[in-house]
């Protein structure tokens, strides 16, 4: 199948909208790659990850202000979530990291997928509320088995997880919650010369974007459910040269026109052994790619440019210079902003543009 590189969407720059405050050792090392959501009076949050010194991080609240009707600052109000249990913990490393927010009005909650940076290094996780402020653990997301794959999904480190906001079809045609998110193959980081272990079918070892999913009637009998995904299926992988080393999904796909419209990342240059990512030496762009309504394991159409790339000093200075993150996208008077991470320090927001 030919896939086309007409994705009729781009992202304008409208600011900064956080940066790490004065003094406040909960963003020591940063502010950056936010969630979002509306709590239950309308007004729009972000939840940005806040990283304290050795690099520990948090999920904090701040409500958006706007100003003419545009995202240009926030009003801090608190931690929501921090890394207190055993499976967020690492001996080197803690934290809860990247949040994605999905609301999904079916179930009347916001879904958040997160990073729980635990003994093991980086798994997926998943957490449930109905306002933005409390948050209810469902536990590490649990991958069924798939024979084909010969392999289990389980044993490796996963990041860039995220929601539909409404059920899609399944595998078995069946209406199901959907969540994407990017294993990682390579091994070696934990065991040294264990390497790359390849899923049956997969010969591209880059990192790149999967489906997986668990039937509506199941979730709707036990929230808890959403945990225990399967069906899984590779969406896209590196295709073009601003994703040379690896991609991953964005903010929550937004349904479109054209399809199921998905903001991702790309990322090119080159990455030392180890997970530090303070000596990457590494761009991250921001792409897009159109998913079938029918079928969004199928990608339609994908950007053979990306539609922003580190431009700005606050985009090319930071903790990880050279970085664009998208990671929430919200809809303010008719009008969408992405908010993204800047150099892994301060977040951004742009525009979301029809192009004509």
């Amino acid at each position: 199948m030919t896939v086309s590189t007409t994705v009729p969407y781009t992202l304008t720059r409208v600011g900064v909208v956080m940066t790490p405050e004065p003094g406040q050792l909960l963003e020591a090392e940063g502010v950056l790659n936010p969630a979002s959501g509306r709590t239950p009076d309308g007004r729009l949050h972000l939840l940005p990850r806040l990283v304290a010194e050795g690099n520990v991080s948090r999920v904090g609240l701040a409500e958006v202000e706007l100003r003419d009707g545009v995202p240009a600052g926030v009003r801090r109000e608190g931690v929501v979530l921090a890394p207190d249990e055993g499976w967020e913990r690492g001996k080197n490393n803690a934290g809860v990291e990247d949040p994605r927010t999905t609301w999904v009005p079916d179930l009347g909650r916001h879904l958040m997928t997160y990073v729980a940076y635990g003994p093991l290094g980086p798994r997926l996780a998943l957490a449930v509320s109905e306002d933005l402020r409390h948050w209810r653990r469902l536990g590490p997301v649990q991958f069924g088995y798939q024979p084909d794959l010969d392999t289990d999904l389980n044993m490796f480190p996963n990041k860039d997880a995220v929601f539909f906001p409404e059920p899609v079809p399944g595998p078995d045609g069946r209406d199901c919650f959907a969540m994407l998110h990017r294993p990682m193959w390579d091994l070696g980081w934990f065991r040294p010369g264990e390497g790359v272990h390849l899923p049956a079918g997969v010969t591209d070892e880059r990192p790149g974007i999967w489906i997986s999913y668990v039937p509506v009637d199941e979730v709707r009998a036990d929230v808890g459910a959403l945990v225990r995904l399967r069906g899984h299926r590779c969406v896209a992988l590196s295709e073009f040269p601003y994703e040379e080393l690896k991609i991953g999904a964005g903010p929550p796909p937004l349904r479109v026109p054209e399809g199921w419209l998905l903001i991702h990342h790309g990322v090119t240059g080159e990455i030392p052994e180890g997970f530090d990512p303070t000596t990457q030496r590494v761009e991250y762009a921001a792409g897009a790619m159109l998913l079938d309504p029918a079928d969004p394991s199928r990608v339609l159409a994908r950007t053979a440019e990306p539609i922003l790339v580190p431009e700005l000093a606050e985009e090319r200075s930071g903790t990880v210079p050279n970085v664009v993150f998208p990671t929430a996208i919200e809809e303010v008077d008719g009008v969408h902003y992405v908010f993204y991470g800047m150099a892994d320090s301060r977040i951004g927001v742009a525009r979301l543009d029809r192009l004509p």
